[in-house]
């Protein structure tokens, strides 16, 4: 059976809500979120590093691999700010139209 494009990552984002819901501690999912964007967000930088590294000298697998923790944590991120998939994608299809100099330029400064 094929899967539609998002789906697997729409049941992780529910999988996560339910861990953020429930709290319990024999869950990775629950003790990231209990450490708080600190803690989820060095390990979305670790994700990140290893996954350039994995692109730079490494086999296809370990890119998909790698690729798949950097958007889990990204995910957990997102679920401990109270954003959700969705919220991504809005902006995503915003931004179609223009060209990604363009959209960059456009932000306000932080």
């Amino acid at each position: 059976m094929e899967r539609r494009v998002g789906e697997v990552l729409e049941q992780l984002e529910g999988v996560i809500g339910a861990r953020k819901a429930a709290g319990s501690e024999r869950s990775y999912t629950s003790r990231l979120l209990a450490g708080g964007v600190p803690a989820i967000g060095e390990k979305v930088i670790e994700e990140a590093g290893e996954l350039v590294q994995a692109a730079a000298a490494e086999t296809d697998e370990r890119v998909v691999s790698e690729a798949a923790d950097l958007l889990y944590h990204t995910l957990v991120l997102l679920a401990c700010r109270g954003l959700t998939l969705a919220d991504v994608e809005q902006t995503l299809a915003g931004r179609f139209g223009m060209s990604g100099l363009e959209e960059k330029a456009s932000r306000s400064p932080n």
